[in-house]
């Protein structure tokens, strides 16, 4: 159990070395470190260089480690999506490498890391690092090597980086007017506030203002804080206490002040042993900070982003140019363009790559069998993904024809994009009550309750004990009318606590007997017994009024209408450049070729087993037999094999 805890923390840090920009995730090359590729049996070649089919098998173990649902995918367009995806991530790494070759990473330098790395894994007994390595069947020397190639591929983007060009004022002023909520100053109040140790004496003092006191004086009087100004929360300024944010007052002490936007005076509050009182005199909500304040910030921001780009450009390139040639049949990929748009092609890599990325997809593959996933992921995610890449690649082309100096990389710049044709959208009145009257559930602190089930067998003793309690103790009561009780604590209505009969005689009735402290309900009926519900403590649902809730209503409707304008406006603008969706046609090649793939299903009386491998043998034979430079096209036609991205092909980074 140690040892293999050891090696999930050596993979987690192998993944974690290489780090290229905000926008990228690599997968570690595991398989290289099984001593390089040019030892083991060939699979294929990357630029030249060769890559094993043991570098490959363990970096697909690696990456089903990260998707622990792939593993149990072993044949299919699934298992056809994963390998394409092993390849490219891959090739990816051999790629990274070669770019960083010019980069000098010194001995010191490799073992200071390696160093941090045994450090902060509790790994610096020699004993415990080897065998951590031993488990991967790795060597101290390889390990050494990896993180040699990564270090140099962080070095490699930080001079990207730094070569990147400044941020222009157009840029930072674009940035600014598209993401103000980026630049509000926090909500604040001007105010007071009376602090004493003793909770009598601060109800006391509460019941004064309310009567009409001058809370300055009572604070003046009476607080531990702040006393010598009255209790200001701020410095006084020109005669004034000067605004604060929410953070100058403990968190419950702040949270009941800033409720109170419409000014007023809280409870009592207790926090840390003390007991205050905030006087609210003026709410000042959230405001976007004027340019020159935010210039700072929106400078940092966009000068991150340019960056950002700098790298996926650099990354694009290197993409671009990756030569793929397989040796090994069983390491064969098809990797057309999926769609294509402003003189881009998208690799279907690309939309496989988010396949295995999305959240949905790992979710899917542990409710459905792979076969059913795959049919789910094929006929609405992969769609949905391509869409997407579609307009992410096309987002920098859109803004150069519409001059708009927007930053970063093609991700960021649909954002902006979007933001851009989002930016005059308005929200009326008349939408903000409509919201309101539809979503009332949204403001609605539900009804709740202590609650205790008094349950009996005969219905009428139920209904004697419901006409007799007169509150006390609902347990001894219920012993002695022959019932069983239930303690259910406190209740929120609609949180499936009580059952549904239960919950509609505690909530939803208004004839609730009077009992002592308490009140009974109506016997009800739940299976073969009878109920009687104690209920104390019970307070009814709340709805917020629609004027303590305008604003917030406002916000979220602004920003969905927002957002629904800005993505039609991109649309509309990727549309204009006429990009092409291949999607359909690549999977219908792909279904072609996975079915010819696959061994004919067993003759009658013939052991399943034996068709399994004469059909295997004869794929085999098949596949080695067919010239590693043909393959078949979308359109069903011969072409040359396209194991990774074309030369023409720009892939995208993860996004």
């Amino acid at each position: 159990m140690k040892n293999k805890k050891a090696l999930n923390i050596l993979l987690g840090v192998l993944s974690l070395l290489l780090v290229v920009g905000m926008a990228y995730q690599f997968t570690p090359n595991v398989g290289s470190l099984f001593g390089g590729g040019d030892k083991g049996t060939p699979a294929m070649t990357v630029n030249g260089e060769t890559v094993s089919v043991q570098e490959l098998t363990a970096l697909q173990q690696s990456l089903e480690q990260q998707s622990p649902g792939l593993a149990g995918v072993q044949s299919g367009p699934l298992a056809d999506d994963f390998k394409t995806y092993v390849v490219a991530q891959q090739a990816r790494q051999v790629a990274l490498r070669q770019a960083a070759s010019d980069i000098n990473v010194s001995r010191a330098d490799v073992n200071a890391e390696v160093d941090k790395i045994r450090e902060a894994n509790s790994l610096t007994d020699n004993k415990a690092w080897t065998d951590a390595l031993q488990g991967l069947g790795l060597t101290d020397a390889a390990f050494r090597t990896q993180v040699r190639d990564q270090l140099a591929v962080n070095r490699k983007v930080d001079q990207i980086k730094e070569a990147a060009p400044a941020p222009t004022d157009a840029e930072v002023r674009l940035h600014y007017d598209l993401n103000p909520e980026s630049y509000q100053s926090d909500a604040r109040i001007v105010g007071r506030q009376i602090v004493v140790s003793d909770k009598a004496r601060a109800e006391g003092l509460l019941r004064q203002i309310r009567g009409g006191a001058d809370f300055a004086e009572l604070a003046s009087a009476n607080s531990t804080e702040f006393g010598d100004r009255g209790g200001a929360l701020g410095p006084i300024e020109n005669g004034k206490p000067r605004p604060v944010a929410q953070v100058a007052l403990p968190s419950e002490v702040g949270a009941a002040a800033f409720a109170l936007t419409g000014g007023g005076v809280t409870d009592v509050v207790e926090s840390g042993g003390k007991f205050y009182i905030v006087q609210v005199e003026d709410y000042l909500a959230p405001a976007v900070k004027p340019f020159e304040q935010a210039r700072a910030d929106a400078q940092k921001t966009v000068a991150e982003q340019k960056k950002n780009r700098a790298v996926e450009e650099w990354f694009s390139r290197i993409e671009q140019d990756i030569k793929v040639e397989a040796s090994d049949p069983n390491w064969k990929t098809e990797n057309p363009a999926v769609a294509s748009v402003a003189g881009q092609q998208i690799p279907y890599s690309a939309v496989v790559e988010q396949v295995v990325q999305n959240e949905q997809f790992a979710s899917l593959l542990g409710q459905v069998p792979a076969e059913q996933a795959g049919q789910l992921v094929n006929s609405l995610l992969k769609p949905q993904i391509t869409e997407q890449l579609i307009q992410t690649y096309a987002a920098p082309q859109v803004a150069q024809t519409l001059k708009l100096p927007l930053t970063g990389t093609r991700q960021e710049q649909a954002a902006g994009l979007v933001a851009y044709g989002g930016r005059d959208v308005e929200v009326t009145d008349a939408e903000v009550r409509a919201y309101y009257t539809q979503n009332r559930s949204q403001f609605e602190t539900p009804a709740s309750a202590t609650v205790a089930e008094v349950s009996f067998a005969d219905q009428q003793k139920a209904s004697a004990f419901r006409q007799s309690f007169a509150g006390g103790d609902p347990v001894r009561a219920a012993a002695r009318a022959g019932g069983t009780v239930s303690e259910r604590g406190e209740v929120t209505a609609g949180s499936g606590t009580l059952g549904e009969e239960v919950e509609a005689a505690v909530f939803g009735a208004e004839n609730l007997r009077a009992a002592g402290e308490g009140r009974v309900s109506d016997v009800v009926k739940v299976g073969e017994r009878y109920v009687v519900a104690y209920v104390t403590g019970l307070q009814p649902a709340v709805v917020q009024p629609l004027a303590e809730v305008r604003d917030q209503i406002r916000e979220q409707v602004l920003a969905t209408k927002r957002s629904e304008a800005g993505q039609k406006f991109l649309t509309d603008e990727v549309a204009k450049l006429e990009p092409k969706n291949n999607l359909q046609a690549v999977l219908d090649a792909q279904e072609k070729r996975v079915a010819a793939a696959a061994p004919p299903p067993a003759a009658p009386g013939q052991a399943q087993g034996e068709g399994e491998g004469a059909a295997q043998e004869g794929g085999d034979a098949e596949d080695a037999a067919a010239p590693a430079d043909q393959t078949e096209t979308p359109d069903g036609s011969e072409g040359e094999a396209q194991t990774d991205t074309p030369a023409e092909t720009e892939a995208p980074a993860t996004e």
